[in-house]
């Protein structure tokens, strides 16, 4: 199995921490030496591990800020 190598070019910011120290975060990541993506996941506090995440091209964080805030106006 090939190395994953990446980059957190820059962080925006926690989303939340659980008690072992870990965090859901938003960063903008270089996986691989590839064009850096909008990434969340969640990190150890050092960033030498990650949990699963989902990464973002820019037009697909725009639709998902657009359905985010369809969703959230639909909740009582």
């Amino acid at each position: 199995m090939a190395d994953i190598t990446y980059n957190i070019e820059k962080s925006f910011g926690v989303i939340s921490e659980e008690k072992n120290g870990w965090k859901k975060e938003i960063n903008l990541v270089s996986w691989n030496n590839r064009n850096p993506k909008i990434d969340i996941r969640d990190w150890s506090s050092g960033h030498e591990k990650m949990g699963k995440g989902i990464t973002l091209t820019k037009e697909e964080a725009v639709k998902l800020v657009e359905l985010l805030a369809e969703a959230i106006e639909s909740i009582n």
